[in-house]
């Protein structure tokens, strides 16, 4: 039997932006998804059965969003990620034959070859096309906590100016949740970790205990929590926080000292999509032409320089178990010195993008499989949990404001609200604010009215506007013409119906296009802005 001192949260935020255009192939916008299906979620959920099957008792939080659940339930999107996994592979199958004359390349030829054609067997044959499933089912056996998110990633400490808005982010998160996992989430992923005191009535109301917070959160909260992040707190409103630890934040996130950085780690950046003869690689890149990321990359970091040495499968795993007993040791230690100070064992919460495991870091995952091994058979002093078992195991916890904040750059709004997307905020409150003005002046609609489904379309092009990853990516200057464009197209499709439904005078055919176009939440209600 372990000495059990403490306890390790791993929280994983599974999101990306809703994209999907019926219309046309050509948006390359669309492969974030098929990436991050073939790099991070099937790599996720065939570790987590590798764990299942090996009988290792382990625990792992991940919010899957309400825009990445309706992707995966999309039957267009997942044919095309099957047309997709099929290019791949042809591509893949080209260049076992092209690197026939060097035998390491020629091994990762066929390693990648194998990979995506596993993919496919796993996606089609396996999960037939449903990875929600996959997903539910680990934590139908209760050994993954899947928590909610706001609706469409809405930033609450800018959306706050109109608290209906961020009434509707919640509330369609919750339903969202509910549609898939048949019960209540017990957490929610604020946006960007963005805490606002104003949600709290909010979250009690949908059922909501708890969120996850960036570490200032919980360290600037008042009055000063007595354990910092090592245990949560419970607002004046009555919703448990889990702030992020710092320390094991920095042993994966740190560009100096993380693990992702390590040399015989596979580089991101070197990809065939990019190095291959042009005339070659043309039809596996971009429609018009410009040369993308295929997922076939040779390479590992070899060194900060320019210089890249070819990548080595078995060095990355030698790298990635190594590093697994680094961060075990690291926790052991931490947790050895918090329990001398502390009346209840500590948590130290380890939230991450999801999308850090497999797709930026592509050994991620199985780091992950080797140190929830390591926690399951070493002898260490802690037991991985997850945040609703912590709050059932130790209930009670000190009373304390958690502080406005988010884990953006520097760690408030400038990421969502600076001289690169302040323009779009004005256009954010006066849509809803016109929303609410809509519910109220058109109560009781009936859904599959004419004027009922247009003021369900206004709900849905409201919440896809105001998702943060459009600011996001301005500020950040990647993608910036596809994100004003997303920006414009919702705010101008929601403004236009505005005008017809006030007049009474709704185009039908119109309002079916932006049906097709914005198909998201097809169960919305728009009296939650009510």
């Amino acid at each position: 039997m372990k000495n059990v001192k403490g306890y390790v949260s791993f929280i994983l935020h599974a999101h990306l932006p809703f994209v999907f255009h019926p219309e046309s192939e050509d948006y390359l916008e669309e492969q974030w998804l098929f990436e991050a299906i073939s790099e991070t979620y099937i790599p996720l959920l065939l570790n987590f059965k590798k764990l299942e099957e090996e009988k290792v008792n382990f625990r792992i939080t991940m919010s899957l969003t309400p825009p990445l659940l309706s992707m995966l339930d999309n039957d267009l999107l997942q044919k095309r990620y099957i047309k997709y996994l099929e290019q791949h592979i042809e591509l893949a199958e080209k260049e076992i034959h092209r690197t026939q004359y060097d035998a390491r390349l020629n091994q990762l030829s066929k390693y990648y070859f194998e990979r995506y054609s596993n993919d496919l067997h796993v996606f089609r044959d396996v999960y037939q096309c449903n990875l929600i499933q996959g997903f539910k089912h680990f934590q139908d056996i209760g050994v993954l906590e899947i928590i909610t998110c706001g609706a469409t990633h809405g930033y609450f400490p800018i959306l706050y100016v109109n608290e209906h808005t961020i009434r509707a982010q919640i509330a369609v998160g919750v339903q969202t949740y509910e549609k898939y996992f048949g019960r209540k989430p017990r957490g929610i992923w604020l946006p960007e970790c963005g805490y606002v005191p104003q949600a709290d009535r909010y979250l009690k109301e949908f059922g909501v205990e708890y969120i996850i917070t960036e570490s200032h959160g919980i360290l600037y909260a008042d009055p000063t929590p007595l354990y910092g992040t090592f245990t949560p707190i419970v607002s004046p409103g009555g919703v448990v926080a889990f702030g992020r630890d710092i320390e094991s934040s920095k042993q994966v996130w740190s560009s100096i000292i993380g693990y992702p950085g390590d040399f015989n780690y596979r580089e991101f950046y070197r990809d065939i999509g990019y190095d291959a003869d042009y005339d070659y690689i043309k039809p596996y890149i971009a429609k018009n032409g410009a040369r993308v990321h295929t997922g076939i990359k040779y390479y590992r970091i070899t060194s900060k320089g320019d210089f890249k040495d070819y990548y080595n499968l078995q060095w990355a795993k030698d790298s990635a178990e190594k590093q697994a007993g680094h961060f075990l040791d690291s926790r052991t230690k931490q947790i050895d010195h918090l329990s001398q100070f502390m009346p209840v064992p500590p948590i130290v919460v380890c939230p991450y993008d999801a999308e850090l495991y497999g797709h930026w870091w592509y050994e991620g995952p199985y780091w992950l499989y080797i140190l929830f091994k390591k926690i399951y058979y070493d002898d260490c002093n802690f037991e991985l949990i997850t945040p609703g078992e912590y709050i059932d195991k130790y209930p009670e916890m000190q009373v304390s404001s958690p502080c406005i904040s988010s884990w953006g750059k520097n760690g408030y709004s400038e990421v969502w609200l600076n001289g690169t997307n302040d323009y779009v905020h004005k256009h954010l409150h006066i849509a809803g604010d016109r929303m609410v003005e809509l519910a109220q002046s058109f109560p009781n609609q009936a859904r599959d009215s004419l004027m009922g489904r247009a003021l369900n379309q206004c709900a849905r092009e409201l919440l896809l506007a105001q998702s943060s990853d459009w600011l996001f990516i301005i500020t950040n200057g990647t993608m910036v013409d596809y994100a004003k464009k997303r920006i414009k197209d919702h705010i101008g499709r929601f403004t236009k119906l505005y005008e017809q439904i006030k007049k009474q005078a709704i185009e039908e055919d119109f309002l079916k296009m932006l049906e097709e176009k914005d198909a998201i939440f097809p169960d919305i209600d728009y009296q939650i802005y009510a």
